[in-house]
């Protein structure tokens, strides 16, 4: 197993299993405010209508995954500036603001999973009267694997205005430092937590070909990595990422056994991103070997001509050789 332990400029050490003490989970903050009461140091005024005055708009504003420091000046002008912040945990954003040094001006929300659907009408009649609102999640790009799809789905119907701020992706940081390919991938989100479900589902990604990336809390790490251990096979290739850009950043690739015996041998903390390998290709079949499933879709009442079709394109043989292997076989 190759085990990558990277830090941040400021880190001395890093040991697997262990974690910046600092970067603990919390509950999400629920309460609203009238603005920040950070010290100041407003950024400059260099990007436009972003207050109130212009047409109104959302922003999705992709916040850092661990580092401050890579907050981008579009994040801080927007911050500074913005009607209206809805924040997926107002505590995190009040942290962030005050890393940044940046005095909100606007009104702070809280706009998070569990009052989204309530929340949505109320921001978007703002937006509809002209008031420029800016999304921030707790880490990376409001939307994905986070709070903010209602708001832009709600939006787009709408009518008004959606655009983004880009920056920090752990998606694509995962991906980039997992050493698998990266020219086709796809972002799977959180398994389910019940075991059947998971099993079901990691089951639709049996002929996934591409390569994977799933989000894990670390305390359900071990039995995610047992249930891809199981499904796909112990020696397909992996990554987990755990920490990314923090001072306790650590990426270890291998197989799905060494990442499974590493969850088992330690006590994992931390932000998880596991990258798994695509499935290999298939050697084609012969003709002959499809007629069996073709003749089981016929006798369920599908079309011979489409029961060929779908069990070529399942077993890569060609539709005209596997038609006139069932032919000859009746």
């Amino acid at each position: 197993m190759d085990h990558d332990a990277s830090s941040a400029p400021d880190s001395t050490s890093d040991l697997p299993g262990s974690s910046d003490p600092s970067s603990s989970a919390e509950p999400a903050g629920a309460a609203e405010s009238a603005g920040s009461a950070v010290p100041a140091g407003a950024a400059g005024r260099g990007e436009q209508d972003l207050g109130s005055g212009g047409p109104g708009r959302i922003v999705l504003a992709a916040t850092p995954i661990g580092n401050v420091g890579d907050a981008s000046a579009r994040l801080v002008e927007l911050l500074a500036t913005a009607d209206i912040v809805a924040a997926e945990d107002t505590r995190r954003l009040h942290r962030l603001v005050q890393s940044l040094n940046v005095a909100v001006s606007g009104r702070i929300i809280s706009y998070h999973e569990h009052n989204e659907a309530t929340k949505t009408a109320e921001l978007l009649e703002q937006v509809r009267s002209g008031k420029t609102l800016v999304m921030v999640t707790d880490a990376g790009m409001p939307a994905v694997s986070d709070p903010g799809f209602r708001l832009v789905e709600g939006a787009v119907a709408a009518g008004l205005k959606v655009t983004a701020v880009p920056g920090p992706s752990a998606v694509l940081t995962a991906l980039a430092l997992s050493g698998l390919p990266t020219d086709r991938f796809c972002f799977e989100g959180f398994l389910p937590r019940k075991a059947g479900e998971r099993a079901s589902r990691l089951g639709d990604l049996d002929a996934e070909r591409r390569t994977m990336v799933f989000f894990e809390a670390p305390h359900r790490l071990e039995a995610m990595l047992r249930a891809l251990h199981e499904r796909f096979g112990p020696d397909r290739r992996a990554a987990v990422c755990r920490e990314l850009t923090k001072t306790y950043e650590e990426v270890l690739r291998g197989s799905l056994r060494d990442m499974l015996q590493w969850a088992e041998a330690n006590e994992v903390r931390g932000e998880i991103a596991v990258v798994v390998a695509g499935a290999p290709e298939r050697a084609p079949g012969s003709p002959e070997d499809g007629v069996a499933a073709v003749n089981e879709l016929v006798a369920k009442g599908v079309r011979l001509k489409e029961a060929v079709a779908a069990v070529a394109e399942e077993t890569r043989v060609s539709k005209r050789e596997l038609y006139s292997a069932v032919l000859a076989a009746r």
